[in-house]
Order: structure tokens, then sequence, then C-alpha cells
């Protein structure tokens, strides 16, 4: 604790500074909790305050915003500083591999390369990505999609480079027809009580869904926003007329909470 005093009271402060708690923190003589972490116990972390940093700017809240950024940066700050440790990289490495790849696409800017639209500056973005090391080495179009995305997004991307090469649907109609191919065999599935087959025939419709959304350019991670939103705020409305009734939410029975429902969808 008394060596992080000399810090109290600044007016600023640095990335070195931040370094130097972050060491501190680690030494032996440090915070047990901060010594255990490990590349692996901070990647749930860094999810979470992403999380937290886009309900922020969502919210549109600057000082959310500025308290969220400091907290991804923490994380990748002690990222760095765990690879430091087992002489992995260090936070200079992650600088100058960003600084170089900055530099490398975009040559519109650092070379003499010319684009006239955003459309252009990303279609150079992806060909010179796919001249790199890590892309050279890729056997498929879909290798790179990073496995931890929310799984809608990745089934979103996972489309979208399908369609890429042409594999694809022609009209929309034909993905309703899919859907409603994959809500037989998920219904054949749960009567026949197979676990494996539900889950694996339940997983194939949520993707045909997810394909529908993304034919039709739309965002299905936002839209299933947008309607955890609306159901939220009507189930807090149900609740509320739960509360003034005075019963217990058992005693209700399930046409009475439709009715609610219903009430609820015409309120604001």
């Amino acid at each position: 604790m008394k060596a992080a005093l000399k810090y109290v009271g600044k007016s600023r402060y640095t990335l070195e500074d931040l370094k130097e708690i972050i060491t501190i923190l680690r030494a032996p003589d440090g915070c047990p909790w901060d010594r255990e972490q490990t590349s692996s116990t901070l990647k749930k972390y860094l999810l979470e305050e992403s999380a937290e940093l886009a309900d922020a700017i969502d919210d549109n809240q600057p000082e959310d915003i500025c308290e969220e950024c400091g907290d991804v940066l923490m994380n990748l700050m002690m990222q760095t500083l765990v690879a430091e440790e087992k002489n992995d990289f260090s936070f200079a490495d992650v600088v100058k591999e960003e600084y170089d790849k900055m530099i490398r696409r975009h040559p519109h800017v650092f070379g003499e390369d010319s684009v006239n639209s955003s459309g252009e500056v990303l279609g150079l973005w992806e060909k010179i990505k796919k001249s790199e090391k890590h892309s050279a080495e890729r056997k498929s179009v879909l290798d790179g999609i990073p496995r931890a995305l929310p799984q809608l997004s990745r089934a979103e991307k996972i489309q979208k480079k399908a369609a890429k090469c042409g594999f694809d649907w022609v009209k929309y109609e034909d993905i309703f027809d899919k859907i409603n191919e994959e809500i037989g065999e998920a219904r054949t599935a749960i009567a026949g009580g197979n676990d494996g087959e539900i889950n694996e025939e339940l997983g194939d419709l949520l993707f045909a869904v997810v394909n529908l959304i993304r034919f039709l350019k739309r965002d299905p991670e936002q839209l299933l926003k947008e309607s955890n939103a609306k159901f939220s705020h009507r189930f807090k409305l149900i609740e509320r007329m739960v509360a003034d009734s005075g019963r217990e939410w058992q005693s209700f029975s399930p046409d009475e909470l439709d009715a609610m429902w219903n009430r609820a969808k015409t309120m604001k």
C-alpha cells in the first residue's frame, strides 16, 4: 500500500504510471488476487469490461465511457505485463506491431495508393490483410473468425464469408422455406427425446434465422438487443401490475398473465 502513495494526487498520469501500479500489484508483497491472474483468467474480465464499455457508449455517458475505457486499458496492460513476465512479448512489442500494421494497411495515406470511398478502403484493407503472414497460412476463408465472438455475430460472419464465395441464397423466400424445414426437424427431434439431436436441430434453426437476418442486411445482435429491451420493459410493467394487485405471482393463471402482457404492449 505504501508503495503507491507517491502516485496519489498527481494531476495527470501516463501509461508508464499505470504499468508501474500493475507491477506493484503483482509483486510478491502486492495484491494476492492480482498476482494470481493469468492471460486465461483475465479473458473473462476483458469480455465483461468490453461489454460495459459498449453499454456506456450506447447510453452516451462520457463519464462512464471514460471509466470503462480505463477498465479495458487496465486489463490490456495487465495482459502485456503477464506476457512480459514470461518473456513472451512486451508492451513496446504490442505498440510496434499495431503501429506497423496501421502504416501497412493504409497505403492510401502513407503510400502511393489512392481511394475514393470508405468501401474502397475496406476492400484495400482486406486485400492487404490476406497477404499478411497469418492470413496467408489460413487454409479456409472461415479461418480467423474469432471463436470468442458472441455466437450470433460469429454465425453472421461465417455466413458473410461463405456468401463472398458465392455460396448464398438467391432470395429470402428460400430462407423462410429453410427455417420451416428446420422447425419441422426440431419438432421431430423433440418428439424423439434425444438430447443430442434436439440440440443440433435447435442450433440449425437458430443458424437459419441468422441467415435470414444477414440476407436482409440486418444485424442479428442489434435486433436481439432491441427485442431483449422490449421484453424487459414490458415484463417490468407486468411486475408492477402484480405488485399493485397484492397477489403472489403463482396465484395468476396463464390467461391472466397473458392479458397483462397484452396490456403492457399498449403501455409506454
